[in-house]
């Protein structure tokens, strides 16, 4: 399932969302303002990183910079500990599933998220050059199931 952690403010949070509605995909949204971040989101985030923190982080935010934080200083528990108390300083919007996280709305990186069967329909074969197409999020869901089932 895709989760999606967001805030009321964040244009880039509203496409994401947009995208994943438009194409009937289903998805959690966690606005990380009104639902309290847990130890276990921030290690599920973590955990799908490329760099660690600092792909999540915000250095620029007012929150980190009022509070002059040294991120190479601080243990893990601290730094979950500030992150919980302050979720201002996390880049939005945040996209995870099971394998792939998203930082920022990025219209050719979100299509990480798209199931594969759906990835494998957008594949016309009748298209030239063997081109992906937005055909298949018109189906209805009984229109896709019926695909799905003749070509699994």
């Amino acid at each position: 399932m895709v989760v999606i952690y967001t805030t009321p403010s964040c244009g880039s949070c509203r496409k994401a969302k947009k995208w994943f509605k438009e194409r009937n995909i289903p998805f959690v949204e966690k606005n990380i303002f009104s639902v309290k971040l847990t130890k276990t989101d921030l290690q599920n985030i973590l955990s799908l990183t490329e760099n660690g923190v600092t792909d999540i982080i915000s250095t620029r935010s007012k929150v980190f910079m009022d509070n002059n934080i040294d991120l190479e200083s601080l243990t893990m528990s601290q730094l979950y500990d500030f992150v919980i108390a302050n979720p201002s300083v996390l880049r939005r919007p945040l996209i995870i599933d099971q394998q792939n996280l998203q930082v920022g709305y990025n219209e050719d990186d979100i299509r990480v998220f798209i199931p594969k069967d759906l990835r494998r329909l957008m594949i016309c074969i009748d298209c030239k050059n063997n081109e992906e197409c937005d055909v298949v999020f018109s189906l209805t869901d009984e229109e896709r199931a019926d695909i799905l089932g003749r070509n699994a």
